[in-house]
């Protein structure tokens, strides 16, 4: 075989092969698609997901990024012309909440969190925990560079307040899981930018959870660094 055959051979072997990387590349699902938050009529939060309404969404899976124990999670979220819904179910066989009692560091023991950013233009964005006995902490967080500190809702009542339920689940006397479900009125997120949403408007939104049976366990929706406060990396959630 000559030599100008043979380096034609290597060019199209190394054409071919750059082909096939382009094609198992774009085949691949694409890690930044949004969530396509469906519209509902309100209902009454019971902690246990038996609301119809939840049947109009499928589960997200919130994948365990750190830890010893192997459970899963998922979530799902729903609006209202009023609110945002969120529920959360996650596996568990050992509860590690102590504190009983709202506005309290809960973020140190078993806890679920959502992170709303709205406008991008700010860096205010809104951080919501619940513990496996349903006690909450929600509160605005301003992040200049890293330095932050959560501001706790003023006048935290009527429709300004959240409502939420959480519930432990067990079988033969042994736990499996909890789910925490709540519902957070746009109002208590006033004076946050582009709120209330409309059709088609889209936030910036992170999900996670942390877990204290062994180690500290952590899951979240899009993969943040050592902090959850990271917002740049923050997903993408678009109201239908």
């Amino acid at each position: 075989m000559s030599i100008s055959m043979t380096r034609t051979l290597q060019t199209l072997a190394l054409t071919l092969s750059f082909s096939l990387a382009i094609i198992s590349v774009s085949a691949q699902p694409p890690t930044d698609d949004p969530i396509r938050v469906k519209k509902t009529t309100d209902f009454t939060v019971t902690g246990t997901g038996s609301a119809p309404e939840w049947q109009m969404t499928t589960p997200i899976t919130i994948p365990q990024r750190q830890g010893k124990v192997n459970y899963s999670t998922t979530m799902r979220i729903l609006w209202s012309d009023k609110g945002i819904y969120l529920l959360y179910e996650s596996e568990d066989t050992k509860i590690t909440s102590t504190i009983r009692e709202d506005f309290q560091d809960i973020f140190n023991e078993d806890v679920v969190e959502a992170f709303f950013w709205p406008d991008e233009r700010s860096v205010i964005y809104f951080e919501y925990e619940l513990s496996p006995y349903n006690y909450e902490l929600p509160i605005l967080v301003p992040n200049y560079n890293a330095r932050m500190y959560g501001w706790l809702p003023w006048h935290y009542e009527g429709a300004r307040r959240t409502v939420h339920k959480a519930v432990i689940q067990e079988k033969n006397g042994k736990v499996t899981g909890w789910t925490g479900e709540v519902f957070i009125p746009f109002a208590v997120l006033t004076p946050l930018q582009n709120v209330p949403p409309a059709p088609g408007t889209a936030w910036r939104a992170n999900f996670y959870r942390i877990d204290y049976d062994v180690d500290m366990a952590e899951w979240s929706w899009k993969k943040t660094g050592p902090s959850f406060h990271e917002y740049e990396k923050f997903g993408k959630i678009v109201f239908e």
